[in-house]
């Protein structure tokens, strides 16, 4: 009886902890919520050597914070989340570093495919963003799984940037554009009327699917983008909290959302009056 009683303490707690985080969303939902989060996750290796632990070890802590961040979005009705995994730039680390962390990825990608993950229980579509050919071939072929395996879920988006700088999904975009425009005509460039509008470049965008992001946020206190969503963020509220990715918690998500919600009357108007003109 004292076992029984033992393993079903943490049960109620957990139920007692759900209970509140959905009293807590449901305050938060009087005001404007996000329907779309982005984060730079940054700080994982200044978070090891912080608590004086394998630089590994950081990446690893780093990826629980980002299963209960999804959770705690996901719970409040976020419907996108898009974070900054690994940029093009990073492939000039170590290439230990840099095998170290691709393997660290392929591990994760895997889990998320496991049947009591948070996939399963929100029912998640996985989309990765990015130059995915420059990835070793596991990489890419355990993305391009989580996506085939996840294309029918109608429940909220996870977008995963790897591989990728805003600068190259513009260029690529453009370069759909254009080998798109070149099937319908010849001249290309000689005609105005056939020149690609921004809609069309919108329309090639890895984002294409996803509204702009509500909110960007980038941890350990950087304040700069580093090629991150640079066309989709003109009117997203960007955050800069000072704490390293692994130490994001669900008092972190509020104060973002609550941060937004007072601004969120500016960026209306910003965007009304872009409209207009």
């Amino acid at each position: 009886m004292e076992k029984h009683s033992q393993r079903s303490e943490p049960k109620n707690l957990n139920s007692v902890w759900r209970f509140l985080r959905r009293c807590l969303f449901s305050v938060l939902s009087f005001g404007p919520m996000p329907k779309h989060i982005a984060f730079i996750m940054d700080g994982n290796r200044r978070y090891a050597k912080k608590m004086k632990i394998k630089e590994g070890s950081g990446h690893n802590v780093g990826f629980t914070s980002l299963v209960s961040s999804l959770q705690y979005c996901y719970e409040m009705g976020v419907k996108y989340v898009t974070v900054y995994a690994f940029s093009i730039d990073n492939f000039k680390r170590k290439p230990e570093e840099v095998g170290s962390l691709m393997h660290l990825m392929k591990e994760k990608i895997d889990q998320l495919l496991e049947e009591e993950s948070i996939v399963h229980k929100f029912g998640l579509k996985i989309n990765f963003w990015g130059s995915l050919d420059l990835l070793a071939e596991p990489i890419r072929s355990a993305a391009e799984k989580a996506m085939v395996h996840t294309a029918n879920n109608t429940g909220p988006v996870l977008s995963i940037c790897v591989a990728y700088t805003s600068t190259n999904e513009i260029l690529r975009a453009i370069n759909k554009s254009c080998a798109r425009l070149e099937d319908k005509t010849e001249e290309v460039c000689s005609d105005p009327a056939n020149s690609i509008l921004v809609t069309d470049l919108e329309e090639n965008l890895d984002s294409a699917s996803c509204s702009e992001p509500d909110i960007v946020l980038r941890t350990s206190g950087e304040t700069r983008l580093s090629n991150f969503l640079l066309w989709q963020s003109t009117f997203s509220h960007l955050q800069y909290p000072n704490l390293f990715w692994p130490e994001f918690s669900l008092r972190h998500l509020i104060w973002s959302v609550l941060e937004y919600q007072k601004v969120y009357p500016y960026l209306e108007a910003r965007r009304r009056l872009c409209q207009e003109t």
